[in-house]
């Protein structure tokens, strides 16, 4: 079902994103196909998206994928060498990607309508980042442990709605802690609540938050030292245990100057869980709320990993394996357009696999299939009425209707 006009693919919508004016602009304006001659920067970009979605192991994988007509007629490249694509993926500026997942995480928040979206609480950002291991002997750069390289990616989602979207990814080697990425990822605007995990502590930048009026949301360390100086009010019926006024840190050494507010809550198993913020506006329930959602960074970490080609790399350099982790990202921007398109509220994977399986195909044939609600086309296996069977047996029999059962080929469980 290959469409005559390929602008009207299912290939062609996915790209559409990143295949207009802005793309070439950023292009031009960054010289990035300046010297190329073969593999422009949209192909690379295709490719490598394409991989991710196929979850390919390896260039020369990549590089076979061209053998299908309908994908080299769909990129517009007949071959490729899995050099060739070595090098585009490493020369390639990583500041190019950089600016193109931010320019496609701004066009899902206006497809969304997250400018005008609020809530009683304002913009919830969610930040953490996720460690991937790699060989240590092949990626000198990733330090990570004396024995063992690694990559970390810091990430801020945008929470809406129940829902998360990227909004600002940061790649560096894993030996560096969590909070030397803060300056670049804590939102400062004033309706923005910033929620992330105690690898973010630091009373100097809590102190900086407070007076420059940026709200947060962490968990506390076990080992923090707290002087209580108020007990608030809290719902006995409430999982929430503590609403307190603290100061942290040790007198003369690390002591903040601004007081915070402590909640003492529980987790889904029980366990308490202790949250510090500096908004005193919001119900202890709601900020636990809040801290609950931050799970929903994990979730997408998870699904990252599990869906998207983000654990083995491609190329060995730092720019080829931060420009992969990018183009991950990117794609994760695409199905969600894509699904936006398709007026979808599904799950995102199912996007993803009905990707793979529709391609080439009209992209209104992807729609509807999409939303063709399937009919079970067998009644499952059924169970035999034993007993019904015995008592049909009994009135044949009283009957003179059983000679049949004299019959060897007779089985009596078929009526």
């Amino acid at each position: 079902m290959q469409g005559k006009d390929t602008t009207l693919s299912t290939f062609h919508q996915l790209f559409s994103p990143v295949s207009n004016d802005y793309f070439w602009q950023l292009t031009e304006g960054m010289g990035v196909d300046k010297y190329v001659k073969k593999l422009n920067t949209l192909q690379l970009v295709e490719l490598i998206t394409f991989a991710q979605l196929e979850q390919l192991d390896g260039l020369r994988d990549i590089s076979n994928s061209l053998h299908d007509p309908k994908f080299n007629r769909a990129i517009n490249l007949e071959s490729i060498s899995f050099s060739q694509i070595s090098r585009r993926l490493r020369d390639l500026s990583p500041q190019f990607i950089r600016l193109l997942f931010s320019y496609l995480t701004t066009k899902v928040g206006q497809e969304i309508g997250l400018v005008n979206l609020r809530n009683a609480v304002g913009r919830i950002y969610l930040i953490d980042s996720t460690t991937i291991s790699l060989c240590l002997t092949q990626y000198r750069w990733a330090e990570f442990r004396q024995t063992k390289g690694g990559v970390k990616l810091h990430l801020r989602l945008r929470f809406y709605e129940e829902e998360v979207l990227p909004d600002k990814a940061v790649i560096t080697p894993a030996r560096p802690a969590d909070k030397t990425q803060m300056d670049v990822l804590v939102v400062e605007e004033k309706d923005a609540l910033n929620v992330f995990d105690r690898g973010y502590v630091d009373y100097k930048k809590f102190d900086r938050y407070c007076e420059e009026g940026i709200r947060f949301a962490s968990r506390l360390k076990g080992n923090a030292i707290v002087k209580v100086i108020a007990d608030l009010p809290v719902n006995s019926e409430s999982k929430v245990k503590k609403d307190q006024m603290v100061y942290l840190g040790k007198d003369g050494v690390t002591k903040m100057k601004h007081p915070l507010r402590l909640i003492t809550t529980e987790d889904t198993q029980g366990q308490p869980v202790v949250i510090v913020t500096n908004d005193l506006q919001l119900k202890a329930e709601e900020l636990s709320e809040i801290y609950r959602n931050r799970w929903q960074i994990e979730l997408f970490f998870k699904w990252i990993k599990q869906h998207l080609q983000v654990k083995h790399f491609y190329g060995k350099s730092e720019q080829a394996v931060e420009n992969q982790l990018f183009i991950a990202l990117i794609t994760y921007c695409l199905m969600v357009i894509l699904q936006l398109k398709a007026g979808y509220r599904g799950p995102l994977l199912t996007i993803k696999r009905l990707i793979r399986t529709c391609l080439y195909e009209p992209f209104t044939f992807f729609v509807q299939t999409l939303h063709l609600k399937h009919k079970r086309s067998s009644q499952g296996r059924r169970r035999i009425d034993h007993e019904g069977v015995y008592r049909e047996i009994v009135r044949q029999v009283l009957a003179g209707e059983a000679d049949y059962l004299n019959d060897v080929t007779y089985d009596p469980l078929v009526l």
